[in-house]
Parts: C-alpha cells; sequence; structure tokens
C-alpha cells in the first residue's frame, strides 16, 4: 500500500519514518536494473538530480548549475564519485555507502583467471574536478583529465568498448571522452525511467515537501492585501520554508493583476491592489525532493470574470484527477484540456506548460510528461508509484486576470491521492472582509470589479 503520511521531518526512534538506507538502496538498484537493461556499458552523471540519485551525495544547491562534479555507474561497479575539493574528503568520513565493493576484470594474461571479475575494495569518494563551465584555461588539460579518469575505470572494469551513457555534457568533455577511445552516447533516459516510479521513502519526503507548502500558503493567504509588493511575498514564502526546513527554496512565481495573462513566469515587485487576481507558483526542496505547486487568490475581492476563470480551470483539473488510474495514459488525460486556440493561442508549442502535466521528484520536470504538444502521438501509461503534478489554466474574460491550479498526486493501485492540501476547490479571496459600506461588509465578488466598460468585463 502506497503511504503518504507526513510523520514528521526529523529521524526518531519510536517510529517508523524514512528509512534513508532503503532509500539510497533502492534508487541505486533501480538505477542499475535499467542500465543493465540498456545497451550500454555504463552511465555518467553531471547533472546534479541524477548524482544525487546514484550517489546519495550532496554538497548544496550553489552546485546545481556548474556541471563540476561527476558520477559514474558501470555494469561491473558500484558508484564513484568524483566531488569538489574538499567534498570528497568529507564523502569517505561520512558517507560509507561509498566504501564498496568493486568487480574489477582480470587483466593478467598469465592469469588463471584472465577474463574473470575479481573483487576488489576501493573507495567510491575522489577528489576530480570539470572545466567550470569554460573558467580553466583550455590548455590547463582538465577535460583529458576527466576523461582519463573515466577511460581508467571503464578499462578497468572491461567495459572500454561499450558505449558510455551521458545525461548532460559540456562539449571539452565530450571531445575529451571522444579522443580517448570512449563512445558516448544519450544516457538521460536510462536516469529518468530509474526515477520514473517513487519508492516509499521518496513518496514521503515529496508528501513532507508538499505539507511545507500547504503552511506556506496559509501564512502567504494570511499576508496578502493591496499594498503588499510580489517581492515580499516571495520572501514571506521562502522564510516560511526555510524555517520549516527546506533544503532549497527553488523559486516563487508570484503574479498579480495584469500581469497574469499572459502568464510571464517570473515575479516582480508589482503591489498588488483591491480586486486582483494573484496565483503563485512555489517551488522548493525537502532533503531533495521538489514540488510544483500553484495557488490563485483574488486579493479584497473579485470580478465575475476572475470567478468564472477560476471555475473553468478547477473543472479542467477535477476532470483530468479523475481519470489517473494505472493504466490510464497521458493521452487520456490531455483529452479533457483544452486546445491551445480556445484559450488564445496559435498552437500548442506557445501555450506550452499552461495545460500541463510532469513528473515530480529529485527534479520538477520528470517522466511522465502531460502535453497535446506530444501526449497524443507518445502517449505513456501510468502506474502505481508515480508522482506528478497537474497544472491547468484559464484567462478571465476580461483580458486582465487568470486563474492558475496546480495540483500534486500519488498514483495509487486504485487510483491518485491528492498531496497538495492547501485548498483549492473554489476561489479564495484574501484579505477580504476588511471593507464596510453603509450596507455592511463589501460583496467580495464585485461587478464593477474589473473597472471596464465592456459587456464581458463585469
Amino acid at each position: 500500500m502506497i503511504s503518504t503520511a507526513t510523520t514528521g521531518t526529523m529521524a526518531v526512534d519510536w517510529e517508523a519514518r524514512t528509512d534513508f538506507d532503503r532509500l539510497r538502496e533502492e534508487r541505486l538498484g533501480r538505477l542499475r536494473a535499467q542500465l543493465n537493461a540498456s545497451d550500454l556499458g555504463a552511465v555518467l552523471a553531471f547533472d546534479f538530480s541524477n548524482i544525487r540519485y546514484m550517489t546519495a551525495t550532496h554538497i548544496g544547491t550553489w552546485a546545481m548549475d556548474k556541471l563540476i562534479r561527476f558520477s559514474l555507474l558501470t555494469r561491473n561497479s558500484d558508484p564513484i564519485s568524483w566531488d569538489f575539493g574538499s567534498a570528497a574528503k568529507h564523502h569517505k568520513l561520512h558517507n560509507p555507502w561509498l566504501d564498496v565493493t568493486h568487480s574489477e576484470m582480470d587483466a593478467d594474461p598469465h592469469s588463471p583467471h584472465h577474463g574473470a571479475t575479481r573483487p576488489r575494495a576501493e573507495s567510491g569518494a575522489r577528489a576530480g574536478i570539470s572545466t567550470l563551465r569554460g573558467a580553466f584555461h583550455p590548455e590547463a588539460g582538465i577535460a583529458d583529465e576527466v576523461a582519463a579518469k573515466i577511460r581508467r575505470e571503464l578499462e578497468k572494469f572491461g567495459l572500454l568498448n561499450e558505449p558510455l551513457g551521458v545525461d548532460v555534457i559540456e562539449l571539452p568533455i565530450l571531445f575529451a571522452l571522444q579522443r580517448a577511445g570512449i563512445t558516448v552516447v544519450d544516457g538521460q533516459q536510462v536516469f529518468m525511467e530509474a526515477r520514473r516510479i517513487k519508492t516509499q521513502d521518496e513518496i514521503t519526503l515529496l508528501t513532507q515537501s508538499a505539507s511545507m507548502v500547504d503552511a506556506a500558503y496559509e501564512n502567504l493567504y494570511e499576508f496578502l492585501r493591496p499594498g503588499v509588493r510580489e517581492n515580499e511575498t516571495v520572501g514571506l514564502v521562502a522564510k516560511t520554508l526555510y524555517d520549516l526546513g527546506s533544503e532549497y527554496v527553488e523559486g516563487v512565481n508570484a503574479i498579480s493583476g495584469e500581469r497574469c495573462s499572459p502568464h510571464p513566469h517570473v515575479y516582480s515587485d508589482r503591489i498588488i491592489r483591491p480586486g486582483d487576481p494573484a496565483f503563485f507558483d512555489i517551488l522548493h526542496s525537502f532533503n531533495g525532493y521538489r514540488t510544483c505547486y500553484y495557488r490563485t487568490f483574488a486579493v479584497g475581492s473579485a470580478s465575475r470574470a476572475q470567478r468564472d476563470a477560476y471555475v473553468r480551470a478547477r473543472e479542467y483539473m477535477d476532470n483530468a484527477i479523475d481519470l489517473v488510474r494505472p493504466g490510464a495514459t497521458t493521452a487520456d488525460i490531455v483529452a479533457v484540456w483544452p486546445t491551445a486556440q480556445e484559450f488564445g493561442f496559435p498552437d500548442e508549442e506557445a501555450a506550452f506548460a499552461l495545460q500541463y502535466g510532469h513528473g515530480v521528484g529529485l527534479s520538477i520536470w520528470e517522466k511522465p510528461i502531460f502535453s497535446r504538444l506530444v501526449s497524443f502521438d507518445h502517449p505513456e501509461v501510468l502506474q502505481a508509484g508515480m508522482v506528478f503534478a497537474l497544472e491547468t489554466y484559464w484567462p478571465s474574460a476580461d483580458g486582465i486576470g487568470a486563474a492558475r491550479i496546480e495540483e500534486e498526486v500519488v498514483v495509487t493501485e486504485t487510483g491518485c491521492e491528492v498531496i497538495t492540501k492547501f485548498p483549492a476547490e473554489d476561489l479564495l479571496v484574501a484579505g477580504g472582509n476588511r471593507y464596510f459600506t453603509i450596507n455592511g461588509p463589501l460583496n467580495p465578488l464585485r461587478s464593477s470589479q474589473s473597472h471596464l466598460n465592456r459587456p464581458d468585463a463585469s
């Protein structure tokens, strides 16, 4: 049975919570199974999330875009991680799972065991550095040193003539590997397939991560009012999450007023005004596991056009969730969403990610992907243990506002469970009941709210 419990963020002796030893073992087991099922001899990772999935090492989110670290898994060895400066020494002291026994090919032609494998103890935590995205002088030879490290391991384990799958790579490293006689191919799919189905501990961490965003939205709802700036809401959310133990607040997408349509995907210093629509996407990481979690509010009051846009976005969300179960496909889900032309875009590429779904794990866009751009031609089958986010969007008829809703779901054996719990069934008014007229409290649904002299503006 899939559990989405949130018993606590710390390990305790009196309750079974996240089992990190099991998490590490099961992630590596799934990656190894995908590697063995492929035609690759090994996979080399530079992507931060793939390195963590393979090696359970972490040196801080500052390193995520640097491509300075790299890790290798071969068919005949456990993971080897080359890390930045003193981080490798830290791993030797504190990451005992990298102290492993490798199966090494006996290359001695005079040995009676020539060609067979034999165990050899050797640390998988090693010092190594890539090119700092070109900051090193090209003639320093850093790229060739990286290639030499990889060649040594492939040769040692009898895999030099097998393809090496790489997830992402800098061109100098690619060329150096090729000069070293290594056949480099796309290895990202091996990682993505391994990460497609979440383990029980991954689901627990994803649920805990979402629960922290629940709390951030509670504080945000209390804080929102006219006069607040978008960037202030970003600061509030970030503080809430870090106080709760977030490892990394990747971003807070704070969008209000006329900025809602079209969606700019970035917050600003705009001052929120009475009657504004405002939607937010909160992305953060707890023990590596991410969220992608939209909610929409009206500030003080809402126009009828904004209310109607929310109802439409909610309907598309509910119709999608109703279809989620093992055996359904991504094509089944996107079929109940509107075409790009229905909400003002010329084609699906131009409207991409507005009616959208994506796996969530150590990164926010994993398999499966739900989009009318690709899902009809390349449908993916839903399976128990998948965790993904579904996103819907609808612009308001007054041309100003829009509604944006996102729910994260875990696919169970019989359907799905929503793990994003902050209320979103109806449009919430934040900072409401603040204004009183001679007739009593101001109605939160105001027919003149959009201030446009058009029949469809109400």
